[in-house]
Protein backbone atom coordinates (compact mmCIF):
# COMPACT_ATOMS: atom_id res chain seq x y z
CA UNK A 1 0.00 0.00 0.00
CA UNK A 2 1.61 3.67 -0.60
CA UNK A 3 1.72 6.34 1.74
CA UNK A 4 -0.30 9.15 1.22
CA UNK A 5 0.52 12.51 2.37
CA UNK A 6 -2.50 14.50 4.05
CA UNK A 7 -1.95 17.41 2.38
CA UNK A 8 -5.11 17.51 0.90
CA UNK A 9 -6.30 21.56 2.13
CA UNK A 10 -6.95 23.37 -1.02
CA UNK A 11 -4.20 24.68 -1.93
CA UNK A 12 -3.30 28.93 -1.05
CA UNK A 13 -2.16 31.90 -3.10
CA UNK A 14 -1.59 29.86 -6.08
CA UNK A 15 0.89 31.73 -8.35
CA UNK A 16 2.29 30.29 -11.90
CA UNK A 17 5.23 31.67 -13.62
CA UNK A 18 5.20 30.91 -17.92
CA UNK A 19 8.29 29.58 -19.72
CA UNK A 20 8.18 30.54 -23.24
CA UNK A 21 10.09 28.57 -25.64
CA UNK A 22 7.92 28.43 -28.77
CA UNK A 23 6.86 24.91 -28.63
CA UNK A 24 8.53 23.72 -25.73
CA UNK A 25 6.38 26.46 -23.54
CA UNK A 26 5.77 25.13 -20.27
CA UNK A 27 4.39 26.91 -16.77
CA UNK A 28 5.76 26.56 -13.32
CA UNK A 29 2.73 26.28 -10.40
CA UNK A 30 3.80 27.36 -7.12
CA UNK A 31 1.11 27.16 -4.30
CA UNK A 32 1.45 25.87 -0.53
CA UNK A 33 -1.17 22.58 -0.41
CA UNK A 34 -0.79 22.02 -4.18
CA UNK A 35 1.01 18.59 -4.24
CA UNK A 36 -2.83 17.20 -3.57
CA UNK A 37 -3.94 18.47 -7.57
CA UNK A 38 -1.13 16.50 -8.73
CA UNK A 39 -3.08 14.33 -10.66
CA UNK A 40 -4.83 17.15 -12.61
CA UNK A 41 -1.93 18.79 -12.63
CA UNK A 42 -0.54 15.74 -14.66
CA UNK A 43 -3.83 15.34 -17.12
CA UNK A 44 -3.74 18.88 -18.05
CA UNK A 45 0.05 18.28 -19.14
CA UNK A 46 -0.14 14.95 -20.76
CA UNK A 47 -2.84 12.43 -20.73
CA UNK A 48 -0.20 9.12 -20.58
CA UNK A 49 -1.13 5.57 -19.09
CA UNK A 50 2.18 4.99 -17.71
CA UNK A 51 4.37 6.82 -15.44
CA UNK A 52 7.42 6.27 -13.83
CA UNK A 53 8.34 8.75 -10.64
CA UNK A 54 12.00 8.80 -9.94
CA UNK A 55 13.26 9.47 -6.60
CA UNK A 56 15.59 9.03 -3.72
CA UNK A 57 15.30 7.40 -0.52
CA UNK A 58 14.99 10.61 1.59
CA UNK A 59 12.34 11.77 -0.59
CA UNK A 60 10.10 7.73 -0.94
CA UNK A 61 8.02 8.66 2.03
CA UNK A 62 6.44 10.95 2.21
CA UNK A 63 6.37 12.93 -0.90
CA UNK A 64 6.86 10.39 -3.80
CA UNK A 65 4.82 7.75 -2.59
CA UNK A 66 2.23 10.19 -2.62
CA UNK A 67 2.75 11.78 -6.04
CA UNK A 68 2.50 7.61 -7.32
CA UNK A 69 -0.79 6.76 -4.94
CA UNK A 70 -2.06 9.93 -6.60
CA UNK A 71 -1.32 9.55 -10.12
CA UNK A 72 -2.28 5.64 -9.62
CA UNK A 73 -5.76 6.36 -8.42
CA UNK A 74 -6.37 8.42 -11.62
CA UNK A 75 -5.86 5.64 -13.68
CA UNK A 76 -2.29 5.84 -14.59
CA UNK A 77 -0.03 3.11 -14.75
CA UNK A 78 2.85 3.88 -12.21
CA UNK A 79 6.08 2.49 -11.24
CA UNK A 80 8.32 4.23 -8.97
CA UNK A 81 12.34 4.26 -8.91
CA UNK A 82 14.40 4.77 -6.31
CA UNK A 83 17.90 5.36 -6.02
CA UNK A 84 20.67 5.98 -3.19
CA UNK A 85 20.64 9.80 -2.55
CA UNK A 86 23.48 12.57 -2.55
CA UNK A 87 25.75 13.61 -5.39
CA UNK A 88 27.35 10.98 -6.49
CA UNK A 89 24.11 9.22 -7.83
CA UNK A 90 24.93 11.89 -10.40
CA UNK A 91 26.38 9.53 -12.48
CA UNK A 92 26.67 7.69 -15.77
CA UNK A 93 26.79 4.58 -13.77
CA UNK A 94 23.21 5.26 -12.24
CA UNK A 95 21.98 6.80 -15.79
CA UNK A 96 22.75 2.93 -17.20
CA UNK A 97 21.35 1.52 -14.41
CA UNK A 98 17.59 3.86 -14.89
CA UNK A 99 18.08 2.92 -18.70
CA UNK A 100 18.02 -0.61 -17.98
CA UNK A 101 15.39 -0.37 -15.71
CA UNK A 102 12.84 1.81 -18.11
CA UNK A 103 13.50 -1.09 -20.63
CA UNK A 104 12.30 -3.51 -17.82
CA UNK A 105 9.42 -1.78 -17.08
CA UNK A 106 8.14 -1.25 -20.44
CA UNK A 107 8.45 1.99 -21.20
CA UNK A 108 8.11 3.44 -24.29
CA UNK A 109 7.88 6.98 -26.04
CA UNK A 110 4.13 7.43 -24.56
CA UNK A 111 5.71 6.99 -20.98
CA UNK A 112 6.27 9.99 -19.19
CA UNK A 113 9.07 10.50 -16.46
CA UNK A 114 7.97 12.45 -13.15
CA UNK A 115 11.00 13.87 -11.31
CA UNK A 116 10.06 13.83 -7.40
CA UNK A 117 13.19 15.36 -5.22
CA UNK A 118 16.01 17.81 -5.07
CA UNK A 119 18.44 18.58 -8.12
CA UNK A 120 20.02 15.46 -8.11
CA UNK A 121 17.07 13.84 -8.92
CA UNK A 122 16.20 16.75 -11.69
CA UNK A 123 19.13 16.25 -13.46
CA UNK A 124 19.28 12.62 -13.53
CA UNK A 125 16.39 11.53 -14.12
CA UNK A 126 15.92 14.54 -17.05
CA UNK A 127 19.07 13.01 -18.16
CA UNK A 128 17.46 9.56 -18.55
CA UNK A 129 14.02 11.28 -19.97
CA UNK A 130 16.17 13.11 -22.32
CA UNK A 131 18.12 9.95 -24.00
CA UNK A 132 15.89 6.82 -23.53
CA UNK A 133 14.10 6.94 -26.67
CA UNK A 134 15.51 9.79 -27.97
CA UNK A 135 13.26 11.45 -25.70
CA UNK A 136 10.08 10.89 -22.80
CA UNK A 137 8.15 13.58 -21.71
CA UNK A 138 9.40 14.99 -18.15
CA UNK A 139 7.47 16.23 -15.68
CA UNK A 140 9.25 17.67 -12.40
CA UNK A 141 8.32 18.19 -8.63
CA UNK A 142 11.21 19.74 -6.72
CA UNK A 143 11.39 18.77 -3.23
CA UNK A 144 13.99 21.05 -2.04
CA UNK A 145 14.67 24.90 -2.28
CA UNK A 146 17.62 24.98 -4.61
CA UNK A 147 15.61 23.01 -7.00
CA UNK A 148 12.61 25.21 -6.45
CA UNK A 149 14.34 28.27 -7.65
CA UNK A 150 16.62 26.59 -9.75
CA UNK A 151 17.26 23.01 -11.07
CA UNK A 152 13.79 22.07 -11.78
CA UNK A 153 13.43 25.37 -14.43
CA UNK A 154 15.22 25.83 -18.03
CA UNK A 155 15.73 22.05 -18.99
CA UNK A 156 19.36 21.63 -18.36
CA UNK A 157 19.74 18.11 -17.15
CA UNK A 158 22.91 15.45 -16.62
CA UNK A 159 24.96 13.82 -14.86
CA UNK A 160 28.92 14.34 -13.25
CA UNK A 161 32.24 12.94 -14.27
CA UNK A 162 34.29 11.85 -11.69
CA UNK A 163 36.62 15.17 -12.09
CA UNK A 164 33.62 17.65 -13.87
CA UNK A 165 30.90 18.11 -12.67
CA UNK A 166 27.74 18.73 -15.29
CA UNK A 167 30.13 17.77 -18.15
CA UNK A 168 27.65 15.35 -19.71
CA UNK A 169 24.09 16.48 -20.50
CA UNK A 170 21.49 17.81 -22.76
CA UNK A 171 18.89 20.45 -22.72
CA UNK A 172 15.31 18.98 -22.19
CA UNK A 173 12.51 21.46 -21.18
CA UNK A 174 9.80 19.27 -18.99
CA UNK A 175 6.07 19.60 -19.63
CA UNK A 176 5.67 21.64 -16.52
CA UNK A 177 7.07 22.04 -13.01
CA UNK A 178 5.00 21.75 -9.35
CA UNK A 179 6.13 23.74 -6.68
CA UNK A 180 4.49 22.80 -3.37
CA UNK A 181 6.32 25.24 -0.44
CA UNK A 182 4.71 22.33 2.41
CA UNK A 183 7.00 19.87 1.18
CA UNK A 184 9.90 21.86 2.78
CA UNK A 185 8.91 21.60 5.88
CA UNK A 186 10.58 18.60 6.04
CA UNK A 187 13.47 19.52 4.46
CA UNK A 188 16.71 19.12 6.82
CA UNK A 189 17.87 22.63 7.89
CA UNK A 190 21.16 22.21 5.97
CA UNK A 191 19.46 21.33 2.94
CA UNK A 192 17.23 24.73 3.25
CA UNK A 193 19.95 26.86 3.98
CA UNK A 194 21.50 25.49 0.80
CA UNK A 195 19.29 26.57 -1.33
CA UNK A 196 18.74 30.01 0.07
CA UNK A 197 22.33 30.68 -1.24
CA UNK A 198 20.83 30.41 -5.02
CA UNK A 199 18.47 32.66 -3.82
CA UNK A 200 20.63 35.39 -3.08
CA UNK A 201 22.30 34.56 -6.70
CA UNK A 202 19.39 35.83 -8.32
CA UNK A 203 19.37 39.35 -6.55
CA UNK A 204 23.00 39.55 -6.89
CA UNK A 205 22.69 38.81 -10.80
CA UNK A 206 19.67 40.28 -11.84
CA UNK A 207 17.24 41.86 -9.35
CA UNK A 208 18.91 44.14 -6.51
CA UNK A 209 15.20 45.23 -5.28
CA UNK A 210 14.57 41.55 -4.91
CA UNK A 211 18.08 41.48 -3.15
CA UNK A 212 17.17 44.44 -0.84
CA UNK A 213 13.72 42.48 -0.09
CA UNK A 214 15.79 39.51 0.87
CA UNK A 215 17.69 41.44 3.43
CA UNK A 216 14.60 42.67 4.92
CA UNK A 217 12.96 39.14 4.97
CA UNK A 218 15.92 37.06 6.70
CA UNK A 219 13.32 36.43 9.23
CA UNK A 220 10.76 35.26 7.20
CA UNK A 221 13.23 33.16 5.25
CA UNK A 222 14.73 31.51 8.11
CA UNK A 223 11.30 30.87 9.84
CA UNK A 224 9.82 29.72 6.26
CA UNK A 225 7.02 31.49 5.75
CA UNK A 226 4.59 30.44 2.92
CA UNK A 227 3.90 33.61 1.56
CA UNK A 228 8.01 34.82 1.59
CA UNK A 229 8.61 31.42 0.31
CA UNK A 230 5.39 31.69 -2.19
CA UNK A 231 7.11 35.52 -3.54
CA UNK A 232 10.73 33.97 -3.28
CA UNK A 233 10.56 31.18 -5.59
CA UNK A 234 8.04 32.65 -8.02
CA UNK A 235 10.76 35.51 -8.37
CA UNK A 236 13.46 33.81 -9.14
CA UNK A 237 11.82 31.25 -11.46
CA UNK A 238 10.21 34.63 -13.24
CA UNK A 239 14.21 35.47 -13.07
CA UNK A 240 15.45 32.17 -14.45
CA UNK A 241 12.33 32.11 -17.54
CA UNK A 242 13.69 35.46 -18.60
CA UNK A 243 17.06 34.18 -19.08
CA UNK A 244 15.58 30.74 -20.79
CA UNK A 245 13.90 32.52 -23.02
CA UNK A 246 16.52 34.91 -24.50
CA UNK A 247 19.13 31.78 -24.40
CA UNK A 248 18.01 28.31 -23.95
CA UNK A 249 21.06 26.37 -25.02
CA UNK A 250 23.99 28.87 -23.62
CA UNK A 251 23.87 30.02 -27.23
CA UNK A 252 24.84 33.60 -26.63
CA UNK A 253 26.51 34.00 -23.22
CA UNK A 254 23.48 35.60 -21.38
CA UNK A 255 22.56 32.65 -19.59
CA UNK A 256 25.81 31.84 -17.84
CA UNK A 257 24.48 34.97 -15.78
CA UNK A 258 23.23 31.99 -13.49
CA UNK A 259 26.74 30.42 -13.55
CA UNK A 260 27.74 33.21 -11.15
CA UNK A 261 30.01 31.85 -8.65
CA UNK A 262 29.45 28.43 -9.93
CA UNK A 263 33.58 28.35 -11.55
CA UNK A 264 34.70 28.06 -7.92
CA UNK A 265 31.94 26.23 -6.89
CA UNK A 266 31.94 23.46 -8.74
CA UNK A 267 35.74 23.15 -8.39
CA UNK A 268 35.29 22.97 -4.56
CA UNK A 269 32.76 20.39 -5.55
CA UNK A 270 34.80 18.47 -7.60
CA UNK A 271 37.98 18.63 -5.52
CA UNK A 272 36.06 17.23 -2.52
CA UNK A 273 34.20 14.12 -3.99
CA UNK A 274 31.04 15.43 -4.12
CA UNK A 275 30.64 14.51 -0.46
CA UNK A 276 31.85 17.23 1.64
CA UNK A 277 29.48 20.09 0.77
CA UNK A 278 25.71 20.57 -0.33
CA UNK A 279 25.91 22.71 -3.77
CA UNK A 280 24.10 25.43 -2.52
CA UNK A 281 27.02 25.53 0.13
CA UNK A 282 29.77 25.53 -2.38
CA UNK A 283 27.80 28.48 -4.34
CA UNK A 284 28.00 30.52 -1.25
CA UNK A 285 31.38 30.09 -0.66
CA UNK A 286 32.32 30.65 -4.74
CA UNK A 287 30.09 33.54 -5.07
CA UNK A 288 32.00 35.66 -1.97
CA UNK A 289 35.34 34.32 -3.91
CA UNK A 290 34.03 35.75 -7.56
CA UNK A 291 33.13 38.73 -5.58
CA UNK A 292 36.38 39.71 -4.39
CA UNK A 293 37.92 38.21 -7.42
CA UNK A 294 35.64 41.50 -9.14
CA UNK A 295 36.91 43.56 -6.17
CA UNK A 296 40.42 42.51 -7.24
CA UNK A 297 39.73 44.09 -11.29
CA UNK A 298 38.12 47.17 -9.79
CA UNK A 299 34.64 46.44 -10.81
CA UNK A 300 32.83 46.24 -7.46
CA UNK A 301 34.14 47.68 -3.99
CA UNK A 302 34.91 46.02 -1.06
CA UNK A 303 31.13 47.49 0.31
CA UNK A 304 29.97 45.12 -1.94
CA UNK A 305 31.01 41.91 -1.13
CA UNK A 306 30.11 42.54 2.67
CA UNK A 307 26.79 43.19 1.65
CA UNK A 308 26.65 39.50 -0.07
CA UNK A 309 28.66 38.52 3.06
CA UNK A 310 26.21 39.76 5.78
CA UNK A 311 23.07 38.32 4.39
CA UNK A 312 24.98 34.97 3.82
CA UNK A 313 25.95 34.53 7.00
CA UNK A 314 22.94 35.70 8.60
CA UNK A 315 21.10 33.12 6.66
CA UNK A 316 23.11 30.76 8.23
CA UNK A 317 25.81 30.03 5.41
CA UNK A 318 29.28 29.60 6.00
CA UNK A 319 31.14 32.01 3.38
CA UNK A 320 35.01 31.00 3.71
CA UNK A 321 36.20 28.56 0.93
CA UNK A 322 37.45 25.01 1.39
CA UNK A 323 40.56 24.98 3.95
CA UNK A 324 43.20 22.77 2.54
CA UNK A 325 42.47 22.82 -1.10
CA UNK A 326 45.88 23.23 -3.61
CA UNK A 327 45.12 26.08 -5.52
CA UNK A 328 47.32 25.17 -8.27
CA UNK A 329 44.58 22.19 -8.42
CA UNK A 330 41.51 24.45 -8.05
CA UNK A 331 42.83 26.17 -11.52
CA UNK A 332 43.10 22.76 -12.96
CA UNK A 333 39.74 22.12 -12.13
CA UNK A 334 38.30 25.42 -13.63
CA UNK A 335 39.84 24.92 -16.53
CA UNK A 336 37.16 21.90 -17.17
CA UNK A 337 34.29 24.08 -16.58
CA UNK A 338 32.01 24.41 -19.40
CA UNK A 339 32.17 28.63 -19.38
CA UNK A 340 36.25 27.57 -21.05
CA UNK A 341 36.74 28.96 -24.47
CA UNK A 342 40.16 28.84 -26.34
CA UNK A 343 41.87 27.76 -22.86
CA UNK A 344 40.86 30.36 -21.59
CA UNK A 345 39.02 30.70 -18.28
CA UNK A 346 35.69 33.05 -17.53
CA UNK A 347 34.15 34.48 -14.84
CA UNK A 348 30.41 35.90 -13.96
CA UNK A 349 31.73 38.69 -11.91
CA UNK A 350 29.42 41.50 -10.93
CA UNK A 351 29.19 45.41 -12.12
CA UNK A 352 26.47 46.04 -9.41
CA UNK A 353 24.03 44.90 -7.25
CA UNK A 354 21.87 43.22 -10.13
CA UNK A 355 23.93 42.83 -12.84
CA UNK A 356 26.84 41.11 -14.19
CA UNK A 357 29.08 40.17 -16.83
CA UNK A 358 31.23 37.26 -18.81
CA UNK A 359 34.70 37.98 -18.57
CA UNK A 360 37.41 36.00 -19.70
CA UNK A 361 41.14 36.59 -20.09
CA UNK A 362 41.96 36.47 -16.11
CA UNK A 363 45.23 36.43 -14.51
CA UNK A 364 45.68 33.15 -12.16
CA UNK A 365 47.38 35.05 -9.40
CA UNK A 366 44.28 36.90 -9.05
CA UNK A 367 42.06 34.63 -8.92
CA UNK A 368 44.42 32.35 -6.57
CA UNK A 369 44.42 35.62 -4.15
CA UNK A 370 40.42 35.53 -4.19
CA UNK A 371 40.78 31.67 -2.62
CA UNK A 372 42.47 32.93 0.22
CA UNK A 373 40.74 32.67 3.62
CA UNK A 374 42.95 35.19 5.44
CA UNK A 375 41.74 38.16 3.50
Amino acid sequence: MLFVQSVDNPPSDLLTVPVSLGDRSYTIEIGTGNLAGTARWFSDRRRATHAIVVTDLHVQQPWAMSVAERLGADGVTVDLVVVEPGETTKSVETADELWGKFLDLGADRKTVVVAVGGGVIGDLAGFVAATYARGLGLLQIPTTLLAQVDSSVGGKVGVNLPHAKNMVGAFWQPLGVLIDTAVLETLPPREYRSGLAEVVKYGVILDAEFFAYLEAHVAGLVERQADVLRHVIARCCELKAQVVRRDEREETGLRAVLNYGHTFCHAFETLTGYEKFLHGEAVAMGMLCASRLAERLGRVDAAFTLRQQDLLERLGLSVEPPAGLDPAAVLVAMGRDKKVEHGKLRFVLPTRMGQVELVGDVDSEWVVEALRRDR
